[in-house]
């Protein structure tokens, strides 16, 4: 029987790694392709070596981990470090089957020349294809300290877990979600042409065309979370079968039945299927047994399961006095990106039924992206409030958002009472409260308290361009950016307005 030589195995080093013999941009895959809006905060992180942690990249599936590290590549190589100082591989590669990192590592050395502290960058990527990874990166930060390690992978549930596990003060998790509304605008070249920024101290945005910015926006709530639908016209023509295909089906399929030793998949997937057609809606324990037919134990490690794999979110219940229930019964499941319900059940357009709960749907999902906001949803027996903020220290509301895809609630103000009887109870929340709409965008005031009105479509934009604009200019942690005070409780709508 043949085996692998190592002269193979570094042929193979010298082929996925073209910027060795020339630093031409061409050279280096995907650099024509546009730079997420994450990418000044992972190259920090990448550029960090005042700690020595390795960066591990994770994040639902085809959400543009691989294409990040090849700008991040590429960004290095202009800033000044040498070609040959760079060193990237993907595991899934069948010539690596079964190597150590260590050796894989060796092999770059010996061939290129680098002595024992030569500061060097290197990149695993889809490394959940070895076998206790983490074990072996954990040796390699203790053992290397001049080289700066990167590792990525698409099994999500699985190198989140893993990096919790045995990485702790050795491994920072840098989280990549699918993409924000702001980022699929920039993507298909029409941010500028639909968005203008206002004047103010702090981001505030308008819309020039409300009627195409919400054509937009029902095309991002069918395809818009992930680049390769933007980008590819093939994928264009089925999305939703690229997305269940690629996206769901292999996490429900192979990573968590393989990583959680799931017997019973087609169980785990009727679990999904039901979850995923009632994204943003109020859900039981009970209800989700009686209609999924698994039972409740199941159930709640199923939905543990399903959030560390990044396709879900869960957000728990409080009453109208912003009191968080012991046993949580009842809660609400947004999935992260709401195009994974267009592909299950069909696309949705601005006059279907789904709107309502996929634009809320779509504005949780904005939030994802922020590390700071403790976010609730408010229901009692008179009324419900769809987004409520809890100040952490005193677990007193900060501010409430009711998400609207309709301009009743503006046109008929009876529609506002339980916003009115939530703030009533609640003082201390930020005024005017606020309200999404379908093309509205005004201020009012009903029983003495003052509103404002927002198209859902703007206010998803604005949500998703200042998250990632604080990510952007923060620098003060390691691949976990924090929004500023400010922005953590300022929608950016106008200098008054502190909802989001």
């Amino acid at each position: 029987m043949f085996e692998i030589s190592e002269q193979e195995v570094i042929g193979r080093l010298k082929f996925d790694n073209p910027w060795w013999e020339s630093t031409a941009s061409d050279e280096i895959p995907y650099a024509s392709l546009p730079r997420r809006k994450y990418f000044e905060p992972f190259l920090r992180a990448v550029e960090e070596r005042s700690v020595r942690r390795a960066v591990v990249l994770m994040g639902p599936r085809r959400v543009g981990k691989t294409v990040m590290i090849y700008h991040a590549i590429r960004a290095l190589l202009a800033s000044g470090v040498a070609n040959d100082q760079i060193l990237y591989l993907s595991l899934e590669t069948p010539l690596y089957t079964g190597l150590r990192l260590e050796k894989l590592l060796d092999m770059f050395r010996a061939t290129r020349g680098h002595g024992v502290r030569q500061s060097l960058y290197v990149f695993f990527d889809e490394v959940q294809y070895l076998k206790d990874w983490e074990i072996h990166l954990k040796s390699l930060v203790d053992s290397y300290p001049a080289i700066k390690f990167v590792v990525s992978g698409s099994a999500a549930a699985a190198l989140r877990m893993k990096s919790n596990e045995s990485g702790a003060g050795r491994f920072s998790n840098f989280v990549l979600p699918p993409l924000t509304f702001a980022e699929y605008l920039q993507f298909k070249g029409l941010e500028d042409e639909l968005i203008f920024k206002e004047e103010g101290d702090i981001p505030a945005y308008g819309c020039r065309a409300i009627d195409q910015l919400n054509k937009e926006f029902a095309c991002y709530l069918n395809s818009g979370g992930y680049p390769e639908v933007v980008f590819s016209r093939v994928i264009q023509s089925d999305p939703g079968q690229y997305i269940k295909s690629d996206i769901i089906d292999k996490v429900l399929l192979r990573d968590l039945p393989s990583l959680y030793g799931i017997s019973d998949i087609q169980e785990l997937n009727r679990l999904f299927t039901v979850l995923a057609y009632n994204t943003g809606n109020e859900v039981s324990l009970e209800g989700l047994a009686k209609s999924s037919g698994v039972a409740k134990n199941t159930i709640k490690r199923y939905l543990e399961y399903l959030e560390a794999a990044f396709l879900i979110r869960r957000i728990e219940r409080i009453d109208q006095n912003a009191r968080r229930f012991k046993r949580a019964m009842f809660f609400k499941v947004y999935l992260t990106s709401p195009s994974m319900r267009a592909a299950l059940f069909g696309q949705v357009d601005e006059a279907s039924d789904a709107m309502g709960d996929l634009t809320e749907t779509a504005i949780f999902s904005q939030w994802q992206h922020s590390d700071r906001a403790e976010l609730y949803y408010a229901r009692w027996s008179s009324g419900e409030i769809d987004i409520v903020s809890l100040d952490g220290a005193r677990q007193s509301p900060t501010w409430m958002v009711e998400v609207k895809w309709s301009d009743r609630p503006y046109q008929d103000r009876s529609l506002l009472r339980n916003c009115v009887e939530f703030a009533r109870m609640h003082p201390e929340m930020h005024r005017p409260l606020f309200v999404t709409t379908k093309t509205i965008s005004a201020t009012a005031t009903y029983q003495d308290i003052a509103f404002r009105f927002q198209p859902s479509s703007l206010y998803a934009y604005t949500l998703g361009a200042n998250i990632l604009q604080y990510k952007n200019v923060n620098k003060l942690e390691i691949a976990n950016p924090v929004l500023s005070d400010d922005i953590a409780d300022d929608s950016g709508d106008d200098g008054e307005g502190d909802e989001a």
